[in-house]
């Protein structure tokens, strides 16, 4: 070998060295953390746009995690302060998202998104997602809560469930379904989320919207007002007819839905979700057939000053974690364009908040919801999001004692005031 060709070899030779020792482009991985959705339908259609994302950016993998309900809302929190923390996950709005970003948990993506985001989503949509000024995710629905009710259940007792319109007619039901044999409300004590649904139902039909206003303002007794005492009083009506199930302290939600599918109580309290959870908790899978099943919009109160059309639910969707990379807001981007949540709003998935996708919505209980919204002047968050974490706790505590007539409307009122002057 002369001297030309062994320096060529020996820079061949230390090229293939130095390539070698250089570290690999690693892979992009996006962790997804989501609560279990109320249909295996939709995590069928999230698996099928991770397919389609996946194939169109190689080296990008996503991965999905649900869990339910109750555990998410205890998982998450310490996964938020880990180095474990999910890239996107899954948020019902409030002052739960407000706190985490109080914290430092959530990516400023408004650079990113506003104007794309303004003209996709609802203004409500983007507000839902948007916290001092910062545009912190985006949203995927809104949802009402309503009473799921079983016809056959409702023909046995002699119900008629359209002309149900005040609180009074509906305990006047509740009473004649108890006389008949027929189990009025199955109803998932053991969360205590669902049963904060009537108490804070029941708040929005007393106090309306100036009063919820008022009360985190902290004017007068704020939520030890006399609207959200008499709110704990009209619950009180309900729970002294002793309505729900035996046990129910014992049942957890997913438990509760299954029992509705399964034919066993005249209504469920629940927003939309309910529709695919009580098919898919039930004994057979399917539920209740659509043409035995209706929903009845939450009565108002004759004494309250909420608006006939007020709606409380959510207003959910995916918030940005504060290391999220920015191949996740690109993959948020992809999952929320208005032709994926349309699938998800044709298939009867939810109700969708993007623009434009409401004439998409087939499933009938879902288009009369949308109508609902639609027409609401004014939509309450869940109070145990919209309150921040520590006081919607305490507001579930309360309503789980008032079923349980652990305390009085007073007491119950009180304690939300105290948590809420102390946050």
């Amino acid at each position: 070998m002369n001297f030309k060709h062994f320096r060529a070899a020996a820079f061949l030779a230390a090229f293939t060295s130095t390539a070698l020792a250089l570290p690999a482009f690693a892979d992009t991985t996006i962790k997804v953390l989501r609560s279990e959705p109320g249909n295996e339908g939709e995590k069928a259609l999230y698996q099928q746009m991770v397919t389609a994302y996946e194939a169109e950016h190689p080296g990008i993998h996503v991965q999905f995690e649900y869990l339910s309900t109750e555990a998410y809302k205890q998982k998450l929190p310490t996964l938020l302060q880990s180095d474990a923390r999910p890239d996107l996950f899954y948020s019902w709005g409030g002052g739960v998202l407000a706190d985490q970003a109080a914290a430092g948990f959530l990516k400023d993506i408004t650079a990113d998104v506003a104007t794309e985001w303004a003209d996709r989503y609802s203004a409500a949509g983007v507000k839902a997602f948007t916290i001092g000024g910062k545009i912190v995710g985006a949203p995927i629905n809104a949802s009402e809560v309503v009473f799921w009710t079983n016809l056959d259940l409702a023909k046995k007792a002699g119900i008629d469930i359209p002309a149900i319109k005040t609180w009074d007619e509906f305990l006047a039901a509740v009473k004649k379904a108890k006389g008949t044999g027929v189990t009025p409300i199955v109803v998932g004590g053991k969360d205590k989320w669902p049963l904060h649904f009537y108490y804070g139902y029941l708040a929005l039909r007393e106090a309306g919207a100036d009063g919820f206003a008022a009360a985190v303002a902290g004017k007068g007794d704020g939520f030890a007002s006399a609207p959200f005492v008499k709110a704990g009083e009209d619950f009180k009506k309900l729970v002294d007819l002793a309505p729900f199930q035996p046990g129910f302290m014992d049942t957890t939600f997913e438990q509760a839905s299954g029992m509705f599918g399964d034919g066993k109580g005249l209504f469920h309290l629940m927003g939309d979700w309910d529709y695919g959870s009580a098919k898919q908790a039930s004994v057979s899978g399917k539920g209740i057939d659509d043409a035995r099943m209706s929903i009845l919009r939450f009565p108002t109160v004759e004494s309250g000053t909420g608006a006939v059309a007020d709606t409380f639910g959510g207003l959910n969707g995916w918030a940005v974690s504060s290391t999220a990379s920015a191949e996740s807001i690109n993959f948020l981007k992809f999952i929320n364009s208005p032709e994926n949540l349309a699938k998800g709003a044709t298939a009867g998935y939810y109700i969708p908040a993007t623009k434009g996708t409401e004439a998409g919505i087939t499933n009938p209980f879902f288009k009369a919801m949308s109508e609902h919204l639609a027409a609401s002047q004014y939509h309450q968050v869940f109070l145990d999001q919209a309150l921040g974490a520590d006081v919607g706790a305490t507001f579930n505590d309360v309503s789980a004692d008032l079923a349980q007539g652990g305390v009085t409307p007073q007491e119950a009122a009180t304690k939300i005031q105290d948590a809420w002057s102390m946050r």
